[in-house]
C-alpha cells in the first residue's frame, strides 16, 4: 500500500481515523478521453493498459478489452499480485513501454509532482507519454464507444439506456462494488455495520430483480452487469471471509449465483479471471486485516456448471 506525495513514494495505509472509521475511496485524477469528443484520438497501438488481475476495477477493463475486440489495438501489462511497501510491483520485462518496476513510477512520469494513490487500471498514451485515464468506469466507456471501427461487438451502454445504467451503476457502486471495501476496511463497529447492512440490502434487491429477468436491464447484458460481475466473482473467495461480508455467500443467492456463472461463461471472460492472483493479493497484501498473510485454500467454486440463463454470444 502507499501513495505518492509531491512525487515521492510513501508507504502509508488508508486514513480512517478522521472519518469515524469509514473507508473513503479517493477520487481518480486523470480523466482525459479517447474518441471524437475526447482529448485523444483512437489509434491502434498507441495506448497501453496497466492492470492487476486481482483488482475488480481493473478486471472490468480486461473484460471490455476482450469483448470489444481491442486486444490487438491496446497492449497490456500486469502487475504482481502482492501489493506491499512499494505498492503494485511489476516483474522484470512486464512493462515493455516504460520499463517500470513499480506502478508509482508511471504516475511520477506522467506528473512528477503527483500526490495520490498509484492505482490500477491506468490507460497510458505512448505517443504523448502520459496517463490518459485511471478511472475504470470511464475507461470501459471509452472501450465501448470511443474506438469506432477499431472495436467490435455491441455497445453495452447505448444512449437509449444510459440514464437507467447510470442509476444502477450509482447504487451498485456505493453499496456493492465499493460497499465490500467499506465493510472490509472499516475500523469501527459502527462503520462496518453500516456498510454490511447496505451491502446485503442491495444484494437482496438485485436477487429479486434478477428473479424476473436474466440481466439487470432485461434480456441482454449491459455495462451495469459487467461492473457488478467483477465484485460477485470475488465474493465467496474473498469478501465473505476476509472483508467480513458474511451474512450469506453468493452461492446462497440462487439468482445471483446463476447470473454470475452465466456472465462468467461468456466467451473470453474466463480468460480474464485469475483466482490465484485474487486470493494472493487480498490475503497476502492486507496485513492490517490478515497479519499472517496466510492465503486460504478454499472455497471450492465452479463457475462452469450449466446455468438456467442462456449464455449470451456476441459477434
Amino acid at each position: 500500500m502507499g501513495l505518492l506525495v509531491d512525487g515521492i513514494w510513501q508507504d502509508r495505509w488508508y486514513d480512517t481515523e478522521s472519518s469515524g472509521g469509514r473507508f473513503l475511496r479517493p477520487a481518480t485524477s486523470f480523466r482525459h478521453r479517447i474518441g471524437e469528443d475526447g482529448d485523444f484520438p483512437a489509434e491502434p497501438g498507441r495506448y497501453h493498459l496497466y492492470v492487476s488481475y486481482a483488482c475488480p476495477w481493473a478486471h472490468r477493463t480486461l473484460i471490455y478489452r476482450r469483448l470489444k475486440g481491442l486486444e490487438p489495438v491496446i497492449g497490456v501489462s500486469v502487475v504482481e499480485p502482492l501489493m506491499l511497501e512499494n505498492g503494485w510491483e511489476m516483474a522484470e520485462g512486464a512493462d515493455p513501454v516504460n520499463g517500470a518496476r513499480f506502478l508509482w513510477q508511471i504516475y511520477a512520469k506522467a506528473d512528477p509532482g503527483y500526490t495520490g494513490r498509484a492505482s490500477v487500471p491506468i490507460l497510458w498514451d505512448k505517443k504523448s507519454q502520459t496517463i490518459v485515464n485511471n478511472e475504470s468506469a470511464e475507461i470501459i466507456r471509452m472501450f465501448d464507444s470511443g474506438f469506432g471501427h477499431l472495436a467490435k461487438g455491441p455497445q453495452f451502454c447505448p444512449a437509449a439506456l444510459r440514464e437507467q445504467i447510470d442509476l444502477l451503476n450509482s447504487e451498485i457502486y456505493d453499496t456493492v462494488n465499493n460497499g465490500v471495501y467499506r465493510a472490509g476496511f472499516a475500523t469501527t463497529q459502527t462503520a462496518y455495520a453500516e456498510a454490511y447492512a447496505a451491502l446485503f440490502a442491495s444484494l437482496d434487491r438485485l436477487e429479486s430483480r434478477l428473479g424476473s429477468q436474466p440481466f439487470l436491464l432485461g434480456e441482454r447484458p449491459c455495462e451495469a452487469d459487467w461492473r457488478l460481475l467483477t465484485t460477485l466473482l470475488r465474493f465467496d473467495a474473498v469478501y465473505y471471509g476476509h472483508f467480513k461480508c458474511n451474512r450469506d455467500r453468493l452461492v446462497d443467492f440462487p439468482e445471483l449465483w446463476d447470473y454470475t456463472r452465466t456472465l462468467a461463461q461468456v466467451e473470453g471472460v474466463a480468460a480474464t479471471f485469475h483466482l490465484d492472483h485474487i486470493k494472493t493479493h487480498y490475503y497476502g497484501s492486507h496485513r492490517t486485516i490478515n497479519p499472517t498473510g496466510i492465503v486460504p485454500k478454499g472455497p471450492r467454486l465452479d463457475f462452469t456448471t450449466p446455468t438456467r440463463r442462456a449464455v449470451p454470444r456476441f459477434e
